[in-house]
Order: structure tokens, then C-alpha cells, then sequence
């Protein structure tokens, strides 16, 4: 009898702090392939604010950036969750890069250091998502090391995953390419600096969290 107590204690607790839990939803990707960008869309859309600067300069966000609370409305259907926008994920990150982009080379320097650590603490968080949104520049070839390698980490941590083909307002953009390259998963094509199809983007969240 004390053992079926305290099972059903157990089930009860853990059910408990099952439903107080914050979703974690995680935005993951190369660099300049959208994640801010689509941040701000995300909170612009639901919190009337914007998360991070965005630039065309690659490792603008070199720091884990965190919205809590945003609530999506869909169908009479409500969903919460902590929004973590990640540094790019790179396999290689040469300050030389930077100062080809008009940087100073002690500022290139820096943002290098500074874009290194932010990679290494984004693959740190994934142990602590319950979602993931990677989001790919839809224009250009998803078959790199890059893609491969997060796809890889998301798939031997069994994280739930949506991904996204960004930009599909660009000529370029293919997005069949992308759901080639990776057919286990959804791919939505959407345009976050646009707004394109974000409809069925929030439509996904909660098949991805719930």
C-alpha cells in the first residue's frame, strides 16, 4: 500500500511541475539566415516589441537572447513559452572575415572572440530546449557541414524540430531544395522580414511543443 502511495505522490508531483514548466524554444541556424529577424517578427506580433538588433554583417547576435512569456493565439488555442534566440552556429569563425566587411582589425578581433564563445554556449543550451526552430536562408545550398552538424545535435538529442526555409520573398529561394536535403522534418517556407506565411508558422509551434 505504501509503495502504491507513493507512486501515485511521484505521478502527481511530476505532473505537477510537468504543467507550471516554461516552454523553451530554441532558434538555431548558420549565421545571416534570419533567427533575429524572425525573433523580432515573433514578439513584435505578440508582445508589441522586438528582441535584437539584426545586420548584414554575419554574428551580429553573439549572445543567448531570451523573451519570456510570449503567448501565440491560434484556433481558441493558447500557447507560452521562453523564445531563445541563439548565436549562428559556425564551424569556423575567422576574425579576417569581419575586416573584409569594414571592421577594424581590433574589433574584428573581438567580435570574433565574442561569436566563438556565443557558438559554444548556443550548442550548451540545446540540452535545456523542448522545441527547436532551425531556420535556413532559403536562397542558398542546405546541403553544408553546417546545417548537417545541427541537424545531427537536434537529432541524437531527440528535440522536437521545425524547420524553416527563410526568405522565400528572394528569387533564389527553393524550398523543395531544403526539404530534399532534410525530408524527416516540416519545412515551412515563410519570409520573416515580410511577414509571409507566418500563419501557418504559428499554426506548427504547437504541433512541435504540445
Amino acid at each position: 500500500m505504501a509503495g502504491i502511495l507513493k507512486r501515485l505522490l511521484s505521478m502527481f508531483f511530476r505532473n505537477l511541475f510537468k504543467k507550471k514548466k516554461h516552454v523553451k524554444l530554441g532558434l538555431y541556424g548558420p549565421p545571416n539566415g534570419g533567427k533575429t529577424t524572425l525573433a523580432n517578427k515573433i514578439c513584435k506580433d505578440w508582445l508589441g516589441e522586438e528582441m535584437g538588433a539584426v545586420s548584414n554583417i554575419s554574428h551580429e547576435t553573439r549572445e543567448i537572447q531570451i523573451k519570456e512569456e510570449i503567448t501565440i493565439k491560434s484556433n481558441s488555442r493558447e500557447l507560452t513559452f521562453n523564445l531563445v534566440d541563439t548565436p549562428g552556429i559556425a564551424t569556423k569563425i575567422d576574425y579576417e572575415e569581419f575586416i573584409k566587411e569594414g571592421l577594424k582589425e581590433k574589433e574584428a578581433k573581438t567580435r570574433a572572440k565574442e561569436a566563438t564563445k556565443g557558438v559554444i554556449d548556443a550548442i550548451k543550451w540545446l540540452d535545456d530546449m523542448d522545441a527547436v526552430i532551425v531556420v535556413l536562408d532559403a536562397s542558398k545550398d542546405p546541403y553544408t557541414q553546417v546545417n548537417i552538424t545541427i541537424i545531427g545535435n537536434l537529432e541524437a538529442r531527440d528535440i522536437p524540430v521545425l524547420l524553416i526555409g527563410n526568405k522565400i520573398d528572394l528569387k533564389k529561394a527553393d524550398i523543395k531544395k531544403v526539404q530534399s536535403a532534410f525530408p524527416q522534418y516540416e519545412v515551412i517556407g515563410i519570409s520573416a522580414k515580410y511577414g509571409n506565411n507566418l500563419e501557418d508558422f504559428y499554426e506548427y509551434l504547437f504541433k512541435i511543443t504540445t
